[in-house]
């Protein structure tokens, strides 16, 4: 199967429709879990269903010119950061209309308590954006461990290196976005 995936990755690079929608297809469960990984995390406030998150994240992977997926691997951290991105995108929104973006009447007793949440979401969001202009290879990490799931194993054995590498370069990029996080909130 792995073999299959990355010649459908090679072929809906070179432009084949019918390869994006076959690797889509032999992906879907697992970009199911993914989307249901994702909103599992944020949990609070977000009224997105998984299957709505998965195809809106399709839509804008199948619209990116010119991104390249060497292997699957490669190719789960980045629906992973597109789905982020999505998600992060909904609760500014919704946070937008708490404030008045949308004139639109709404029930105080939910709403209320997860406004709080989603300025958490878009801070940690933030300053993951930040730790990757500092340091990619450090941000791949999060996404890889914290967005699609991935073992210590696994994500050593996709980068190259030990697995305590991998542990020590997750210790970095928490710590990273503990500090980011912090200072944001006392400034």
């Amino acid at each position: 199967m792995a073999s299959s995936i990355s010649s459908l990755m090679s072929a809906a690079e070179q432009g084949d429709s019918a390869a994006k929608e076959a690797l889509f297809a032999a992906l879907y469960a697992e970009l199911h879990r993914l989307a249901q990984r994702q909103l599992a995390r944020q949990g609070f406030g977000v009224t997105m269903s998984t299957t709505s998150l998965l195809h809106r994240a399709y839509i804008d992977i199948a619209e990116q010119e010119g991104a390249a997926f060497p292997d699957r691997t490669r190719f789960m951290g980045y629906a992973a950061r597109v789905m982020r991105g999505l998600i992060i995108d909904y609760a500014r929104n919704r946070q937008a209309q708490k404030r008045g973006g949308q004139f639109e009447i709404t029930s105080l007793g939910i709403e209320a308590g997860n406004a709080a949440d989603s300025g958490k979401l878009i801070q940690v969001s933030d300053a993951l954006d930040e730790l990757a202009r500092a340091d990619p290879g450090l941000a791949e990490i999060v996404d890889l461990r914290f967005f699609c799931g991935f073992t210590f194993a696994e994500i050593a054995a996709m980068k190259g290196v030990s697995e305590r590498t991998a542990q020590r370069e997750w210790e970095k990029a928490r710590i990273y976005l503990h500090q980011a996080i912090r200072a944001e909130l006392e400034s």
